[in-house]
C-alpha cells in the first residue's frame, strides 16, 4: 500500500497512529480527520474489535479497535482519539472511525522503504523500520471487509 502510494514521488508524507500495543503506519491521504474520543453505541452481540457507531459529520461511523481486529484484548486509555480514515475497498463503506491511544505523529517516507521481518497480525500487511520504531501497515480493505461482515 505505501509503495504503491509513493509511485513516482521521491517521498511520501506518513502518519504514525499509537495503539497500546503497536505504532501503525498510514500515507496521510488515507486519514480524513483527527477528532477526540466518543463512546460509541454497539449492538449487544458486536464483537470486541466493534465498539459500536460513532456520530461525525451528520453520518454513523463503525468505530474499529484495531488490536481487539487482530486478536489482542480491547483498551481504551486515557489518551484516546479517533481517526476517521478513508476507505478504499468496493464496499459501501466510506469512512471507518479507529481508536487510536495518542496524537499521530507526521513522519517522511521515501521510496527505499526498510522492511523488518517479524510476525505479522491477520490484519497487518508489513512491519516496517521509521526512525527507531518498527511499525506495522494495516490492511486497510481487510479491515474495510470484516467490519462490513460484522454488520450483515
Amino acid at each position: 500500500m505505501l509503495d504503491h502510494a509513493i509511485g513516482r514521488r521521491t517521498s511520501l508524507t506518513g502518519l504514525l497512529l499509537p495503539l497500546s500495543d503497536r505504532c501503525l503506519l498510514l500515507p496521510n491521504v488515507a486519514v480524513a480527520e483527527l477528532i477526540g474520543y466518543q463512546f460509541g453505541q454497539p449492538a449487544p452481540d458486536a464483537p470486541a474489535w466493534n465498539l459500536g457507531q460513532i456520530a461525525w459529520r451528520n453520518q454513523q461511523l463503525p468505530l474499529i479497535n484495531f488490536e481487539a481486529a487482530c486478536g489482542a484484548p480491547a483498551v481504551v486509555g486515557e489518551r484516546a482519539r479517533i481517526v476517521v480514515l478513508n476507505a478504499l475497498g468496493d464496499s459501501p463503506l466510506r469512512y471507518i472511525a479507529l481508536l487510536i491511544q495518542g496524537v499521530p505523529r507526521s513522519c517522511k517516507l521515501d521510496t527505499q522503504l526498510s522492511y523488518v521481518d517479524v510476525p505479522l497480525a491477520p490484519l497487518e500487511r508489513a512491519a516496517v523500520q521509521v526512525g527507531e520504531q518498527v511499525v506495522k501497515v494495516p490492511d486497510l480493505v481487510g479491515l474495510e471487509r470484516l467490519v462490513m461482515a460484522g454488520v450483515s
